[in-house]
C-alpha cells in the first residue's frame, strides 16, 4: 500500500474567535492510502499552537512512519504504533480516517455499518464565536440563512471578562429567538473556578443546555469543586484527548466532547465511547477546522452520541470536499463505502 499526501489551504467564511484567539483558516493535510484498487482518504487540521508540528512536519512524519508499516497489520495495531511513537493525534487521525475509508471501500460497506452504528438522530449545532453584541445581531441571521439548525453553540470565556460574556450571550438569545433554537455554551477554558460557578448559575437561569470546558486544561483539579451543586451539566473538551484521560476525573463531569483530531481518528473515538459507557458518561462530538472529509468520518459514528457539533465544513469558503449532508438540522452520513466523502 502506498501513502500520498497533499496540503490544502482552508479558509473560513467567518473568522472564529474563542478564548485563546481568532482563527481564519488552516493548512490541512489530506492523506491518501492506495492499495492498487481502492483509495482511502483522511484529513488532519493542525494544532494552533506554534510549538506543535504543523502540516508540513506531519506530512514528513507520516511518510517516515509509513515506510516501516507491515501492510498486514490491522487498523488498531497501526493506530497504537503511531500513538506509542508520540505522533501528534491530528496526524494519527488523518492516517486512521484514511485506513477506515479504505477498509470500507474494500468491503463495500460504510464505516457506520462496519461498526454497527445507527444513523444519527440528534441535530448538529451551529457555532457562534466570541464577538461584540453588535456583531452578534448581524452574524446570527447570516448563520441561519437557508439552514434549519435547532441548536446554537455560543463561545464564551472572553479575555474581556464575564460581563462581556453576559452582554454577548444576552444578545445571542435575543437574536436567535425567531429561529427557535436551544443554546449551548463553550468557554474553551476561559474562566477560573469562581467565574465558572457564577456563569454556570447565570446561564442555567437562561435555559442553557450544558456548559463545555468551563475550566482551563491543567485546572482539572477544580472540576470537583465546580461539579458539586452544579447548575448545568459539565462536558470537557480540551481536558480529554485519549480514553485514558477520562480515568482521572470521570466522577466530576457529565460528559466528554470527542474530536477526531484530538483522539487520533475513528479508532480513538471508539475507545472514548467505550470508556464513557463504562463510566456512565454522556458524549458529544465536535470538530476543529476540518472539511467534509473528517466531518463525514465523524458523522459515521455520531448515531450513538447525544450531542453533535459538526459544523466546521459549513464555515469554509469553499469546502474542498463533499460528503455528509445537513437534512432537517441533522448531519446525515451517506451510504457510500467508507466515510462517503470525496475531494472535489
Amino acid at each position: 500500500m502506498r501513502l500520498f499526501s497533499r496540503i490544502i489551504q482552508i479558509k473560513k467564511r467567518f473568522p472564529l474567535t474563542i478564548s485563546r484567539g481568532t482563527h481564519t483558516g488552516s493548512s490541512n493535510l489530506f492523506v491518501v492510502i492506495d492499495d492498487g484498487e481502492h483509495k482511502g482518504i483522511g484529513e488532519m487540521s493542525p494544532s494552533k499552537d506554534p510549538s506543535d508540528p504543523n502540516s508540513e512536519d506531519c506530512k514528513n512524519i507520516l511518510n517516515e512512519f509509513w515506510k516501516d508499516i507491515n501492510p498486514k497489520l490491522g487498523i488498531k495495531e497501526i493506530w497504537q504504533l503511531a500513538k506509542d511513537k508520540n505522533i501528534a493525534p491530528y496526524a494519527i487521525a488523518a492516517l486512521d480516517i484514511a485506513l477506515w475509508d479504505l477498509k470500507g471501500k474494500k468491503q463495500n460497506e460504510s464505516i457506520r455499518t462496519m461498526l454497527n452504528m445507527p444513523l444519527p438522530s440528534a441535530p448538529t449545532s451551529i457555532t457562534l464565536g466570541i464577538m461584540s453584541p453588535e456583531e452578534v445581531a448581524i452574524r446570527i441571521p447570516l448563520l441561519f440563512e437557508n439552514q434549519k439548525f435547532k441548536s446554537l453553540k455560543v463561545k464564551l470565556g472572553s479575555p474581556d471578562g464575564i460581563e462581556f460574556d453576559k452582554a454577548m450571550f444576552s444578545q445571542a438569545l435575543e437574536s436567535s429567538k425567531e429561529f427557535d433554537v436551544i443554546c449551548r455554551v463553550d468557554a474553551n477554558g476561559g474562566w477560573n473556578l469562581e467565574q465558572a460557578k457564577r456563569m454556570t448559575e447565570w446561564l442555567a437561569e437562561r435555559n442553557v443546555d450544558y456548559i463545555e470546558q468551563p475550566l482551563a486544561k491543567g485546572d482539572e483539579g477544580n472540576l470537583k469543586n465546580l461539579y458539586k451543586n452544579r447548575a448545568l451539566p459539565i462536558y470537557v473538551d480540551e481536558s480529554c484527548n485519549y480514553a485514558e484521560d477520562i480515568e482521572e476525573w470521570h466522577e466530576y463531569v457529565d460528559g466528554v466532547n470527542i474530536k477526531l483530531m484530538k483522539c487520533g481518528g475513528i479508532t480513538g473515538a471508539v475507545e472514548i465511547l467505550e470508556s464513557c459507557k463504562t463510566h456512565n458518561l454522556k458524549s458529544m462530538i465536535g470538530c476543529m477546522g476540518e472539511s467534509s472529509v473528517s466531518i463525514s468520518a465523524a458523522a459515521q459514528i455520531s448515531g450513538v452520541i447525544q450531542h453533535i457539533d459538526l459544523d466546521s465544513h459549513l464555515n469554509l469558503s469553499p469546502d474542498p470536499a463533499t460528503g455528509a449532508e445537513l437534512i432537517d438540522g441533522i448531519l446525515m452520513p451517506n451510504d457510500l463505502p467508507g466515510h462517503g466523502a470525496k475531494l472535489k
